[in-house]
C-alpha cells in the first residue's frame, strides 16, 4: 500500500450519483508530499464528487492551517488557509492526460483517482503570494541584519516596505518615463 493510496477515489465503483469524502491532512502528509513550500500542516478537505453526464466534478474545500517560511526572517510561520472554489473535472479515455484547465482524463481500465497531489497544489494555492509574520513577530536578529542593509527613504511609503529607494527608485522612474516617452513616437 502506497502512502497516498488513502486519497484514491474510485469513480468507477460509484454506486450514487454523488459522494463526499472527508480527508484530515497533517504533517505526514505535508513531509510526504516532497514538495519544500509547506512541511507541516492540519487541513480538513472535503472533496464532493458528483456523476455528470459523461464525467465527474470533483469539488474541494480546504480549511486549516499550514506552517512555512516568513519572507521576511525566513522563520517558520503559522498561515490560515480557506478554500471553497476549487474543482475538476474528470472524464474517462484511453490514457491519463492533463487537458486545459481543469480536465482531466484517466484510464478507463483504472478507473479511479487519486487526488493527493491536487490536494496540495489547491493549499499552495490558498497561501498569500506575501507572507510575513504580523509585526513584531519577526526574528529580531535578522530583521536588524536587514535594517542595516536595506536604505530606506522615509519620504516614500512605497518604498519603505519592499525596501526600493536611491538608485534602484530612479532605475524605476526612468524605466516608466522610457515607456512614456515611446508610447507617444
Amino acid at each position: 500500500m502506497g502512502k497516498f493510496d488513502a486519497y484514491k477515489i474510485d469513480l468507477k465503483g460509484m454506486q450514487a450519483n454523488s459522494a463526499v469524502y472527508e480527508f484530515l491532512l497533517d504533517s505526514f502528509f505535508f513531509t510526504h508530499i516532497d514538495s519544500p513550500e509547506i512541511q507541516k500542516g492540519k487541513v480538513k478537505v472535503t472533496v464532493t464528487v458528483k456523476k455528470v453526464s459523461a464525467a465527474f466534478e470533483l469539488n474541494f474545500q480546504t480549511k486549516g492551517v499550514v506552517w512555512i517560511s516568513c519572507d521576511r526572517c525566513l522563520d517558520e510561520m503559522e498561515q490560515q488557509v480557506e478554500s471553497s472554489n476549487d474543482k475538476l473535472v474528470v472524464k474517462f479515455g484511453r490514457e491519463y492526460a492533463e487537458e486545459s484547465g481543469n480536465l482531466i482524463i484517466i484510464p478507463e481500465k483504472e478507473g479511479s483517482i487519486n487526488v493527493a497531489w491536487f490536494i496540495y497544489e489547491f493549499i499552495v494555492l490558498a497561501i498569500p503570494m506575501r507572507h510575513v509574520h504580523l509585526p513584531g513577530k519577526c526574528n529580531k536578529t535578522i530583521t536588524s541584519k536587514l535594517q542595516k542593509h536595506l536604505k530606506i527613504n522615509d519620504n516614500e511609503e512605497d518604498n519603505k516596505e519592499v525596501g526600493l529607494s536611491g538608485e534602484t527608485g530612479d532605475i524605476v522612474e526612468d524605466i516608466d518615463i522610457g515607456l512614456e516617452d515611446t508610447e507617444s513616437e
